[in-house]
């Protein structure tokens, strides 16, 4: 079983109301079980709703209750992260998941790189709050530009 960033399949629940559609990663449903998430409308918040960025140092300071996550209007949004990030390992920890493919730079999903809080644009180290808590909880934890087959297989042999 593999988590997956549901827009990453074409489900239309990005900020935008829009998807992500990547066809790498609805291909490995040939292969693998796919179990899609959104952790963000798993937190409560509704699709569309305004584009929102991590304003703390880093997703950890948010999950540990110091930072937070805000929307582009200046509203906090963090209890809405914090509880699909929660969410969401409870599906992970249910289906005995040991590997996600999340969508990159997402403040939810982002892994490796995030948008720095500013809403220029502009991208900063990290992790978003999804997958912080995922990589927490033992789980590997990739994007959609990480896709790799040979990888993915030998990632599954390995941890299953």
């Amino acid at each position: 079983m593999i988590l997956v960033s549901a827009c990453l399949l074409g489900v239309c629940c990005k900020y935008n109301g829009g998807d992500n559609k990547n066809q790498k990663v609805v291909d490995l449903v040939k292969k693998y079980n796919l179990i899609p998430v959104c952790p963000e409308q798993l937190g409560g918040l509704n699709t569309p709703r305004k584009p929102a960025e991590i304003t703390a140092e880093d997703a950890k300071k948010v999950l540990d209750g110091i930072g937070k996550v805000v929307n582009v209007c200046g509203e906090d949004v963090t209890q809405n992260f914090v509880k699909g990030a929660y969410e969401t390992l409870k599906l992970a920890n249910l289906y005995d998941v040991k590997i996600a493919i999340l969508k990159s730079k997402s403040p939810s999903c982002g892994c490796g790189f995030i948008y720095d809080g500013s809403f220029s644009g502009k991208l900063k180290s990290g992790n978003g709050i999804t997958t912080e808590l995922l990589i927490q909880n033992g789980i590997k934890v990739y994007t959609e530009d990480d896709i790799d087959y040979k990888i993915i297989e030998k990632i599954m042999k390995i941890d299953y």
